[in-house]
């Protein structure tokens, strides 16, 4: 607004001003010059006004941005509804008109005074003329004849543009070269000139640079009068002052715009720099902008270099807590899981426990049997079988305690220790239904298992990951449920576009909207005090850093349904995985 405001005042009245001149049919110089002296003022005027009201405007934008300032996207709208200027623009706007106000000012200030004194010298010279040539008082001849005689005698310093003016008793005029003499040339040298302290020297219309000095004889006993009409300035010379004027115009644009361009592209170095920060997350925090000068823009420049070393120890330290939080909320579900896995094992020990004492027995009574006649060999053939059976016995429950103890050393490690190797479906889910039976039995919740994928078909990657990741889904999903028991969690394997989905659904209250929006983009909860948000967060970044996959969630007021999207290998194994 300024800016418009700013061209408004000073091109409106110059144009109005040209206008109006012709329509009065002034001549073309003297309205150029009328215009320049209007547009010299009007700059002045316009660009003090433009300094003041850019502050105004300024101070305005501020205050309502600190009033509107609670609007997450004030910031994008102000660029919407902004019309955006460069700083190069502001420069030219601001700097040519001052070059023209000076210019023109210093300009008409020489012309002026150029003026006055070449004014004054012709002048002087030809007065001094007019008063030497000797006129009859009496003549036979004809009076106009004899003055044009003597006029011409008179060495005129501009033959082409001075020339002599006669006028005769009746107001008969006649000049040298055949131009009528202005109106306000003759009215001022009637009315005006005996006031002035030249009392016989006469001026044209303001504008014009043409002067005159007059003097009256009498011939016959009628009074003539003479004079010289002659011009300051011809054209010639004010063409090749603007002439001159447009070079030196031209040449400060070309400058300035140099000038303005150094000073946008250094800004534009560090606004660059700062918006690949803001839309590229993985930039290089340690590259730093050179100091090419020692200036406010050189400060500038230190400044975000300083700012991007403050960035990257900040960004670091973060990582660091970040890993040392994830790290404790891993150990922490891992000291839970190992309560689970206990009791788990409480039962094939027990087994394990009354099988070596079935055995004992066993022993025992094939000890006592040795030497008896009364033993058959059918005997010993049943005795053998028990203790086959007892065996198959502990070693089905030293297999499942294996399982376990492998299951529960694949949560031990850490996230970033992990194998690309394939596995199976059924590998998966023996997994998942070893580590988290316990705490489904513990919340009576069930695990409804819908499994469309065909044992057959595998994933590249490291299945504790994914053990992990669905683990802690189905973990949030009993949680959901805030201890009600006799509830469900559906755990639905399909295969679909090539890509493996696997869903964990409840039916608990669902999650807000708000929540939805940054579940996978920052560290959220909704257990309070009890919950980091690092669960999703880490889920969601394994799936991307370690499967290439996604995880998707759609909740409502029935529910949530988190969805597992993993790529399958991409060696074709539609074959294996089609009904």
């Amino acid at each position: 607004m300024p800016n418009l405001i700013y061209i408004v005042q000073i091109i409106v009245p110059v144009i109005m001003i040209a206008i109006t001149f012709s329509l009065l049919q002034g001549e073309l110089f003297i309205t150029l010059k009328v215009c320049l002296l209007f547009l010299s003022m009007l700059t002045l005027i316009a660009s003090i006004s433009y300094i003041f009201s850019k502050k105004t405007f300024q101070n305005i934008l501020v205050y309502i941005y600190h009033e509107v300032s609670g609007y997450s996207n004030i910031d994008s709208n102000f660029n919407k509804y902004v019309k955006r200027s460069s700083i190069k623009n502001v420069i030219f706007i601001v700097t040519i008109p001052m070059f023209i106000v000076t210019a023109l000012l210093i300009a008409l200030s020489g012309y002026s005074s150029i003026i006055k004194e070449t004014g004054n010298l012709t002048y002087d010279f030809y007065n001094q003329e007019l008063n030497s040539l000797d006129l009859p008082t009496q003549t036979e001849e004809d009076p106009l004849e004899v003055l044009s005689e003597a006029l011409s005698k008179i060495e005129y310093k501009k033959a082409k543009v001075d020339s002599y003016f006669i006028i005769a008793p009746d107001g008969n005029i006649t000049t040298s070269n055949g131009e009528e003499l202005s109106i306000f040339f003759t009215k001022y040298m009637n009315d005006l000139s005996s006031t002035q302290p030249e009392k016989n020297r006469t001026y044209d219309f303001y504008g014009d640079d043409s002067q005159g000095v007059f003097r009256s004889v009498t011939i016959n006993g009628k009074t003539w009068t003479i004079g010289i009409r002659y011009n300051l300035v011809s054209n010639t010379i004010l063409i090749g002052l603007l002439s001159i004027f447009a070079v030196l115009f031209i040449v400060n644009i070309i400058l300035l715009r140099y000038f303005a361009n150094y000073i946008a592209n250094e800004i534009k170095r560090v606004s660059d720099a700062l918006l690949k920060i803001v839309e590229n997350r993985n930039i290089d925090h340690s590259a730093r902008l050179p100091v090419v000068s020692n200036d406010e823009i050189g400060d500038l420049v230190n400044a975000f270099n300083e700012i991007q070393d403050l960035t990257k120890n900040n960004i670091n330290q973060i990582h660091n807590n970040q890993n040392m939080l994830i790290e404790r909320e891993r150990l922490a579900s891992l000291g839970q899981l190992i309560g689970g896995i206990a009791h788990n094992l409480k039962t094939p020990i027990m087994s394990i426990s009354g099988a070596a004492e079935g055995l004992t027995d066993l022993v025992t009574e094939y000890d006592k049997s040795i030497g008896d006649k009364d033993v058959t060999e059918q005997d010993h053939h049943d005795i053998a079988k028990d203790m086959t059976s007892w065996i198959e016995k502990i070693k089905t429950y030293t297999e499942y305690m294996s399982d376990v103890i492998t299951a529960v050393k694949g949560q031990a490690v850490n996230f970033s220790s992990t194998s690309n190797i394939h596995f199976y479906m059924d590998e998966l889910l023996k997994n998942i239904d070893i580590l988290m039976k316990h705490e489904l039995k513990n919340a009576l919740v069930s695990l409804n298992l819908i499994n469309n994928v065909p044992s057959s078909t595998y994933i590249n990657g490291d299945i504790n990951c994914l053990v992990q990741v669905i683990n802690n889904m189905i973990s949030n999903a009993i949680q959901s449920y805030n201890g009600k028991p006799n509830q469900k969690i559906d755990l639905i394997l399909n295969v679909k576009n090539n890509n493996i989905i696997i869903q964990v659904k409840d039916y608990g209250p669902g999650i807000p909207k708000e929540v939805q929006e940054k579940l996978f983009k920052e560290m959220i909860t909704t257990k309070g005090k009890n919950g980091t948000g690092l669960g999703l967060f880490v889920s969601y970044s394994t799936i991307k850093a370690h499967f290439n996959g996604d995880i998707k969630c759609d909740s409502d007021k029935t529910g949530t349904t988190f969805s597992i999207i993993i790529p399958l290998p991409k060696i074709d194994n539609s074959n294996k995985t089609d009904k």
